[in-house]
């Protein structure tokens, strides 16, 4: 019997193994860092649920055996948008080499996504529409354009949750799944139906 009815999370920048952003997080080792995602992935995630990575699972392709198969074991069914670090996005030039590798852990593998449902309507990415944490718009050439349409990003690392602000063309309207913005925990569909409520009747 199921422990509650399917739902889906988002969440981005695993960055399993990743030594440099395993101190930035202020963990001691990089098996001290992934044992805390891997506990506060599994305390939200039912087997029935389904998980959309946005981005970054590792730091480079060193250790990305590890991290597909300690990722595969996790609960739920998960869905990949790719990102800079992820060795199957197609701005690497042997992402069609890689792309079986992700497989053994993913349920699909995409640069960008739609999703509707669960009472919204939002943009997949890993790149925000064009801020970055230093100021410096990085690969404007796999960035989403700005059509006023909400957007789910990772990529930042920074600790902003949504950004809505006015722009001359279209309205900014963005909210960060990733780890760095929710306690190392993916982000119910739920949580984000409720930040876009938020911002809309503010």
């Amino acid at each position: 019997m199921s422990r509650h009815a399917p739902t889906v999370h988002f969440t981005s920048d695993l960055h399993i193994g990743h030594e440099k952003v395993a101190g930035i997080r202020g963990f001691a080792s990089t098996e001290d860092h992934d044992a805390a995602i891997y506990a506060r992935w599994g305390g939200v995630v039912a087997d029935e649920d389904k998980v959309f990575v946005l981005g970054d699972l590792t730091g480079d392709s060193r250790g990305l055996d590890r991290a597909l198969d300690l990722l595969a074991a996790l609960p739920g069914e998960k869905h990949l948008i790719a990102g800079n670090h992820d060795s199957c996005h197609p701005m690497k030039r042997s992402a069609y080499k890689a792309l079986p590798q992700y497989l053994r852990a993913f349920e699909s593998v995409a640069s960008a996504a739609t999703f509707k449902g669960y009472g919204i309507d939002v943009l997949l990415s890993h790149f925000p529409y064009t801020a970055d944490r230093d100021g410096v718009t990085r690969y404007p050439q796999w960035r989403l354009p700005n059509l006023g349409q909400w957007l789910l990003h990772g990529h930042t690392h920074g600790t902003e949750v949504v950004s809505h602000y006015r722009h001359p063309w279209a309205a900014v309207r963005e909210i960060h799944v990733g780890l760095d913005a929710h306690n190392l925990t993916p982000v119910s569909v739920s949580t984000i139906a409720d930040l876009i409520a938020t911002e809309m009747s503010a």
